[in-house]
This record gives C-alpha cells, sequence and structure tokens, in this order.
C-alpha cells in the first residue's frame, strides 16, 4: 500500500510538472506573437504617418 502512495504522489508531480512545461511553451508562444503584432503595428503607423506628412505636403 504505500508503493501505491508513492506511485499516485511521483504520478500528480509528473502531471504538475508537465502541466507547467506546456505553459511555459505557450506563454513563450504568445509572447512571441505579441511582440511580432506590436512591430508590425508600429511599422503600419510609420508608413500610415509618412504618408499622411506627405499628403499635408502636396
Amino acid at each position: 500500500m504505500h508503493s501505491s502512495r508513492r506511485t499516485r504522489l511521483a504520478d500528480r508531480t509528473a502531471r504538475i510538472r508537465h502541466t507547467w512545461q506546456w505553459i511555459v511553451r505557450r506563454r513563450t508562444a504568445l509572447l512571441s506573437s505579441a511582440l511580432r503584432g506590436a512591430a508590425y503595428a508600429t511599422g503600419a503607423g510609420l508608413v500610415g504617418l509618412a504618408f499622411y506628412l506627405i499628403q499635408q505636403q502636396l
């Protein structure tokens, strides 16, 4: 009976570790996607601002 308790604890620890690793991978992917989106938005904003300034000069 003692060994089954250790097995359950080991299974629970492995499940927690696996879940944590999944969260870390998703967090990294989410952060990467957010940074990429911010870079695209900044670039689009700068291009839009440049066109606006050019239009004001004409």
